[in-house]
């Protein structure tokens, strides 16, 4: 499960309903959510954030705040 996949559980939300309110396909939604490999682009996160009814930003932190720059 992707880091997308686990807030949207934990905010206990339907792929389905995510994917009526964005426009996304289903299949899409659940690759978005399963597949770590799947890369989630910026305009994704914004719409699937706003048929979640929450900040952008809150889901941009949940999803990429275990990123850190490198040292060098």
């Amino acid at each position: 499960m992707t880091r997308l996949g686990e807030y949207m559980a934990k905010k206990s939300a339907s792929k389905a309903h995510v994917a009526k309110k964005t426009g996304f396909s289903k299949s899409r939604i659940s690759e978005l959510t399963l597949n770590t490999s799947t890369k989630l682009r910026a305009d994704e996160l914004y719409l699937i954030a706003l048929a979640l009814d929450v900040n952008p930003c809150e889901l941009l932190e949940f999803v990429c705040g275990h990123l850190k720059l490198s040292e060098s």
